[in-house]
């Protein structure tokens, strides 16, 4: 994910090689979640299962091979994707780059990942865009 313009400060100098050694050194390209291959073609279900090419199966949101092949129906919700790999921070906190504190993660799971925190900065959005107000039209109304 792009790093906004205000928390650039936040990162090291030298974050696209700290990125890239834990991507594709320490993670192999692969998630360290669910295990989908980074720039790979793969088929996903809409629950998260997908079909790994290279163990010849299917498996699950979590990257556990499944025992039984999805059914004709789940088949028929299929899609392509390319999964890319980003380095994210496990505890959101940008001051610690540590090996324990970064993974690698596909985009699936670093949005899972990052779901509370998300919400959380939405919240805020909305508050503050309420507090402010329009510029020209006042405050908003209150409903």
């Amino acid at each position: 994910m792009p790093i906004r313009p205000e928390h650039r400060h936040f990162y090291p100098i030298d974050w696209p090689q700290l990125s890239a050694v834990i991507r594709f050194g320490r993670a192999g390209g692969r998630c360290e979640a669910c295990g989908r291959p980074h720039g790979h073609v793969i088929v996903c279900l809409d629950e998260g299962t997908w079909y790994d090419a290279e163990a010849g199966g299917w498996r699950s949101g979590r990257g556990r091979l499944l025992r039984r092949e999805p059914g004709v129906v789940a088949l028929a919700t299929a899609r392509l994707t390319i999964p890319i790999l980003a380095t994210c921070h496990r505890e959101h906190d940008t001051s610690r780059n540590g090996d324990a504190d970064l993974a690698a993660w596909c985009q699936r799971c670093h949005l899972i990942h990052d779901r509370p925190e998300h919400l959380r900065r939405r919240r805020i959005t909305y508050l503050r865009r309420r507090a402010l107000g329009d510029l020209f039209l006042g405050p908003y109304p209150v409903s």
